[in-house]
């Protein structure tokens, strides 16, 4: 397994004390938002069973959830909803969502470990790492955050919409929700910019929304 604390090691003997890992989940969905989580984590107590969201049980990553949240120096996660997604792209979006979560940080840290590539106009001084969720505590943790969120927020969406299964999938392309969305045609929280989205949608089968919630 690779060391999960090579990267805060690093930053730390170059003078960087307070560091916000940075990860973002649901690019991929055709539903929902894209959420980015920052978190600065203290260098005790550590979380030994902090790893990529990805490569944990859902009753894992909820355990960590509370756990993190409970250690964390500070945190914060972000939402920016399907109307952003389909104005600016899902790549922009998240890149957006992942700004506004180091900005909603109360305290300021001296460096953020970024998944994937550089995060462009950082808020703070970056160190980008490809697939950083494992390969640094900080952005593992990052991970936990966003992922455990987000589906929270699908699940939401599932008691509203409950003919599309949001429960179960969380709004990726799986056969049960491309069958769901020919059936019913989109609702209000599809990514009309994705393709199988806009086929149905150009189809003329769009649900109408059965009620609104306020994104946290």
């Amino acid at each position: 397994m690779p060391d999960l604390f090579q990267y805060e090691e690093w930053a730390r003997r170059h003078g960087y004390a307070l560091l916000c890992g940075v990860d973002e989940a649901g690019r991929g969905p055709l539903a929902g938002p894209v959420v980015a989580a920052a978190v600065i984590m203290p260098p005790s107590p550590l979380l030994w069973e902090v790893r990529d969201s990805k490569l944990l049980s859902a009753p894992v990553r909820a355990r960590l959830y509370e756990e993190i949240r409970r250690v964390a120096l500070d945190l914060c996660i972000v939402a920016v909803g399907v109307e952003e997604i389909d104005r600016l792209n899902i790549l922009r979006a998240a890149e957006q969502a992942m700004r506004q979560a180091i900005a909603g940080l109360r305290i300021k840290p001296d460096l953020a470990l970024v998944d994937g590539l550089p995060l462009p106009n950082c808020p703070v001084p970056q160190k980008a790492i490809v697939d950083g969720d494992r390969l640094s505590y900080s952005i593992a943790a990052a991970s936990i955050l966003a992922k455990v969120y987000r589906d929270g927020l699908m699940e939401e969406y599932d008691r509203l919409y409950p003919q599309y299964g949001f429960a179960q999938h969380k709004g990726y392309c799986t056969p049960q929700h491309l069958k769901a969305l020919a059936a019913y045609g989109p609702c209000p929280v599809h990514r009309r910019s994705f393709r199988p989205v806009a086929e149905c949608a150009r189809g003329g089968k769009v649900l109408e929304s059965t009620g609104k919630r306020k994104m946290g």
